[in-house]
């Protein structure tokens, strides 16, 4: 189901350095920016390996997964989404199609740029292209740091750290959030672990009080003792 949500000619306001941190949302509702609103079911395709890439999407509300298959059909999960991401941005820099394939993990709703659309407001509206900037940049440290972790840490400490990073930990948001059902699967993939492995630690995090089943799947911020124990 899609609508279209219709410019409006009014000029956004620029953000001083006064003002609180820049709320891309806001802006994104105020700014006159063109673009659709697309909502999809759980586990609907949203874009797929190969499609071309044409615009940057939005999540507002919702999930969703990227993955990449290789050429003998093995998938990876390479990252989880969520309200306040930005991604398909890979064609702002001249990326022809995509790379992987973004799946709605939970009913999602996505606001849709053309990419036309996006680079004009990354030009003229300088409040958001230095929020965008900031975003990228921060995932670009998210990415070197899920190497370290890949390549330094057991799969105890890197389960934690993503069940961490899921729950947003450390963003504006509150702690201990109620993730959206996410399967074992999923995050082994993640991790880069068997499925086993994620059910033997997902037990004892139970156990130790670190996470809980409570309509969803409910992580403690103590959950962070394991990521800092040496």
């Amino acid at each position: 189901m899609e609508t279209i949500v219709n410019p409006s000619h009014k000029k956004s306001r620029r953000a001083s350095t006064q003002e609180q941190a820049f709320d891309a949302q806001a802006f994104l509702d105020s700014a006159g920016l063109a673009r659709t609103v697309a909502e999809f079911r759980k586990k609907e395709t949203i874009f797929s390996q190969g499609d071309r890439a044409k615009n940057v999407l939005y999540v507002q509300k919702g999930g969703v997964r990227l993955s990449v298959i290789n050429e003998a059909g093995k998938e990876a999960v390479v990252a989880v989404l969520g309200p306040g991401d930005f991604f398909g941005e890979g064609c702002l820099a001249g990326q022809p199609i995509r790379i992987g394939t973004a799946t709605a993990i939970t009913p999602t709703v996505v606001l849709v740029i053309e990419m036309k659309e996006m680079i004009r407001v990354l030009h003229y509206e300088h409040a958001f292209s230095d929020r965008f900037i900031t975003y990228m940049l921060s995932r670009n440290i998210r990415i070197e740091e899920d190497l370290v972790d890949q390549l330094f840490n057991s799969s105890e400490k890197r389960l934690a750290r993503t069940l961490l990073l899921l729950a947003r930990y450390g963003t504006e948001d509150k702690p201990q959030r109620i993730l959206p059902k996410i399967s074992q699967e999923t995050l082994a993939e993640m991790v880069g672990t068997t499925r086993s492995r994620v059910n033997f630690f997902m037990n004892k995090f139970r156990r130790l009080g670190f996470i809980k089943y409570n309509g969803g799947l409910q992580i403690n911020t103590s959950l962070l003792s394991v990521v800092l124990h040496e």
